[in-house]
């Protein structure tokens, strides 16, 4: 058989799940309008009851009330569908209910009959009931639920937000998890507010159908008795039947929606669904106990039946049985894997480290929780910082309290070892003079805990005098922030691991790969990579531009430069410009000190051992002597925070001595010093 082609203009066509939509709620709105066949009336009421056992069913099977997110939607649609079918079958009755109980279609005709039987008043009094039941009872409640769980959700919302920072900072979840909850709260608060506003169409749809229900009763006695002369007991039968019908193929749909969403604004916090949960939680072996006892005692009452009494008494009553049983021998089964697990527990706890932590004594704790906790958010500020700065990213910083400290103590740590340690005044701030002395203010005075400067620690309200005055003014979580600061800076060579520095690699740019697929592993480990990186670091270099960086070690390599050192000095060379331009001060020139001829004479005699292993063997009372000349040249101009400038072969061995008493000092070889740079000479050691 030819199969039959379309035309050319409908070939392109594609019925899609957005052209479905809009064509549904456009014959939902037409409705309204257009009459229907009693034929059409039946499927648009079939499709009523069935759409709304559909929406319960969803409901009862759900995990979380997010699954769901489209229910919003889905109760205004159907409360548009049922309106529309109660202003269609209003119409139909009006207009043709004359003509007996099949004039608004067979669906509406049984349900009012089956609901009558026989008794017109018995049957009016059911349907009531059943409105009553669905606008007072399951309507109002949902609608109640809903509103308390949309403002409950709005005001928690701030601490959550909080909460997922605090653990983001705290390193207990990554930063793809905190943008994943930051979204699933989004999500939950625009759903619950959604299901606020929702609610209230199912409590309109409900006060629509006892409207449409008097009209239909009211309207079309009225019409019956007065326009077509039926007789009133005839008039009254057909168009009770006609209403009830009507009123119950209406309520059981919006009863089925109303339950549904009262089933969603009631779920909990718990994750799993409802029937699991419930079976979880009422199926205990004592409530079974209890309620078989009560069943067994209330069919032994005088006048009680005995047969359903004794039957629900045996079922609970086993149920308990087996239950208790199933508890008392849960707990043989897995003890044996269970006890394994749990002694080790510990074990593995207690070899866990933390790069870097923040420990607090219990009157700092509002710094990093409450309301506002600006610790958190600095902490984040730095590691965004420092990974601009220096080109990796920090790991997490673990805050957590600790009795042993005193109140207003704290202590930072790098690799479980204090590296800082700090006394902070909540709720007072710090005042720093940049002049020296701190200002003429009642206070407490004190010692800046990062550079050991003079402060004094004020009360809120005089923060704007100290200001007035020039001073500079900061809370007690910018202090801590600070000093945090400075402890990274001197430390960051240690926390450059080795799985950061893969991780670095892994995410240079594509076009950046082959670069480290001929050079890693084959030239150079990760490992000797690690410890280079590590070296850049220790001086403060920024390993930001890690291909140029990588370029160097190509190029070492490749003259047979294997040395640390060696490797060092060609990586730092390809990176003048970089050191060059940190070590230049705000007037725009590298201040520098120089080395004068017969120091460096002096330590260049000094070296021995191979040229890739060598060391400065200076005597200890010349070395003393030199160490204590270039303190005091560098004390002298400390306030330019000058660069010490020397030869290449004892850069490194130069670095070593100055690192010791003035670890922030840049100490520069001659041809690291960029040509388009301006220096100026301070000094000669």
């Amino acid at each position: 058989m030819k199969a039959l082609a379309l035309p050319s203009w409908a070939r392109g066509f594609r019925l899609s799940s957005e052209v479905a939509l809009a064509g549904g709620v456009l014959i939902v709105l037409a409705i309204l309008v257009v009459p229907l066949p009693a034929a059409l009336l039946d499927a648009a009421l079939a499709l009523n009851i069935t759409a709304s056992v559909l929406v319960l069913m969803v409901a009862l099977f759900l995990v979380r009330p997010l699954d769901f997110q489209s229910f919003p939607q889905i109760l205004l649609i159907t409360t548009l569908f049922r309106l529309g079918l109660n202003v269609a079958t209003t119409r139909a009755i009006l207009a043709e209910g004359h003509e007996g109980p099949q004039a608004a279609g067979a669906v509406i005709a049984t349900f009012g009959q089956f609901l009558m039987a026989g008794d017109i008043l018995v049957g009016l009094i059911v349907f009531a009931i059943l409105l009553l039941v669905n606008h007072v009872v399951v309507s109002k409640g949902a609608g109640r639920i809903a509103e308390v769980s949309a403002r409950f959700h709005l005001d928690a919302l701030p601490g959550k937000q909080m909460a997922i920072d605090a653990d983001l900072s705290a390193g207990t979840i990554t930063e793809d998890d905190a943008r994943r909850r930051r979204t699933e709260l989004q999500e939950e608060s625009s759903f619950h507010g959604a299901m606020d506003g929702a609610a209230k169409f199912v409590k309109g749809d409900a006060i629509a159908g006892l409207v449409s229900t008097l009209i239909n009763l009211l309207g079309g006695l009225a019409i019956g008795l007065g326009r077509h002369g039926m007789p009133v007991m005839e008039a009254v039968e057909t168009y009770s039947i006609l209403t009830v019908g009507d009123g119950l193929v209406g309520q059981i749909p919006a009863l089925l929606v109303s339950v549904a969403a009262a089933i969603v604004v009631t779920k909990a916090a718990k994750e799993g669904q409802a029937d699991a949960l419930m079976a979880e939680e009422l199926g205990g072996w004592k409530p079974l106990a209890v309620a078989s006892g009560a069943s067994a005692l209330m069919g032994l009452m005088p006048g009680m039946p005995f047969l359903p009494f004794a039957a629900l008494a045996g079922a609970s009553g086993a149920a308990a049985w087996f239950r208790r049983k199933a508890d008392a021998a849960a707990p043989d089964a897995p003890a044996a894997t269970a006890a394994p697990a749990a002694a080790e527990a510990p074990v593995s706890e207690a070899l866990r480290m933390d790069l870097l932590r923040i420990e607090l004594g219990y009157g700092l704790l509002s710094l990093a929780a409450g309301d506002a906790p600006r610790l958190t958010e600095q902490i984040k500020g730095l590691r965004r910082a420092i990974a601009q700065e220096m080109g990796f990213l920090l790991p997490s910083v673990r805050i957590q309290d600790n009795l042993d400290l005193p109140p207003d103590t704290y202590v930072i740590r790098v690799k479980e070892i204090e590296a800082g340690r700090g006394v902070l005044r909540p709720p007072m701030q710090l005042v720093l003079n940049p002049a020296g002395a701190p200002p003429e203010l009642p206070g407490e005075r004190a010692q800046e805990p990062a550079f050991g400067l003079p402060a004094l620690w004020i009360e809120e309200r005089l923060r704007d005098e100290a200001l007035a005055r020039g001073c500079t003014v900061v809370d007690c979580a910018g202090v801590l922030a600070t000093h945090l600061t400075e402890v990274v800076r001197e430390h960051m060579a240690d926390l450059l691991s080795y799985a950061e520095t893969q991780k670095l690699l892994d995410e240079l740019p594509r076009e950046q790969q082959k670069l480290v697929a001929d050079l890693v592993p084959s030239q150079v480990g990760v490992t000797a990579l690690q410890r280079l990186l590590q070296a850049l670091l220790a001086e403060r270099v920024s390993i930001r531009d890690l291909p140029t960086i990588l370029e160097g070690v190509a190029e070492a390599t490749a003259a047979g430069l294997r040395a640390l050192p060696q490797v060092l000095a060609v990586v730092r060379l390809r990176l003048s410009r970089q050191i060059s331009e940190a070590a230049r001060g705000p007037e725009g020139h590298v201040p520098l000190v120089a080395l004068s001829l017969e120091w460096e004479q002096a330590l260049l005699e000094s070296l021995t051992g191979p040229p890739e292993d060598r060391q400065l063997t200076l005597e200890p009372g010349r070395l003393t002597a030199f160490m204590q000349r270039l303190r005091d040249v560098l004390d002298a101009h400390a306030g330019e925070e000058p660069a010490l400038l020397c030869s290449a072969p004892l850069r490194p061995h130069l670095r070593a001595i100055v690192e010791r008493f003035r670890p922030g000092v840049a100490v520069l070889a001659q041809n690291e010093v960029h040509p388009r740079i301006r220096i100026r000479n301070l000094a000669t050691v």
